[in-house]
């Protein structure tokens, strides 16, 4: 707990691991270097300072080809916003950048087990994320 948020709570909203046939299947285990990482940050306001923020991660081949397979998973963390959070900027960092470094590591993870368990192992992201980066790239 850092004195501007806690995350309350963290689950998988949402989950899915696509691979439509046999044809698919071996497709993408020839091709999955070509696959990319996509991810989507959103919020929703909640009652009494607390927000609910969806962590959307697609592993996904951006070709235009029919036998792929595909992987998205939406995490949602339940974020207590603190009292002295006024501004809005404050506000974008808590939910674009602090939470996020604190919550992708084990999400990445659970994205990697089930690539795995998919059929798809030895999957590694080699290029980390910086959302403190990404985030003051944007902002500043």
């Amino acid at each position: 707990m850092c004195d501007k948020y806690k995350i309350l709570s963290k689950y998988i909203k949402d989950l899915s691991s696509e691979t439509p046939n046999v044809e698919s299947f071996l497709y993408t285990k020839s091709n999955i270097s070509k696959y990319e990482l996509d991810i989507d940050i959103n919020s929703k306001p909640l009652k009494n300072k607390l927000v609910e923020i969806n962590t959307t991660l697609k592993f996904h081949n951006k070709n235009q080809v029919e036998k792929k397979s595909y992987f998205e998973i939406v995490y949602a963390s339940i974020v207590k916003i603190s009292e002295n959070v006024k501004e809005k900027k404050d506000l974008q960092k808590i939910i674009l950048c602090d939470v996020q470094n604190e919550i992708f590591p084990g999400l990445e993870k659970i994205l990697i087990g089930i690539l795995t368990d998919s059929g798809f192992p030895g999957i590694k992201f080699d290029k980390k994320v910086d959302f403190t980066k990404l985030f003051n790239e944007k902002f500043n």
